[in-house]
């Protein structure tokens, strides 16, 4: 559950990522599957970091510290995968 909780987290931080962010915009569709995988990636990253599997166990019961992490970690990996992505290919372009 927590995966998804992140994806669309991540969906959601790309978006803003590439609003925010006009001249690294990888346009609406872009901006959503990038974030999507950031997102995802962002999240199982945070909870590896971790550490103890304290954090593991937290998120198997869903509490709300598991859900603000996953909220957390799933919008900035989307944003930073988002803009990360952006510059290279605005790099790239030029």
């Amino acid at each position: 559950m927590e995966l998804i909780i992140q994806i669309i987290a991540g969906l959601i931080g790309g978006n803003a990522a590439g609003a925010g962010l006009k001249n690294l915009s990888l346009g609406t569709a872009g901006n959503s599957i990038t974030g999507a995988v950031g997102g995802g990636l962002g999240g199982v990253i945070l909870a590896m970091l971790g550490g103890d599997g304290a954090a593991a166990d937290a998120a198997k019961s869903l509490d709300l510290n598991a859900i603000i992490q996953s909220v957390a970690g799933g919008g900035v990996g989307g944003a930073v995968l988002t803009a990360i992505l952006g510059a290279i290919r605005k790099a790239l372009v030029k």
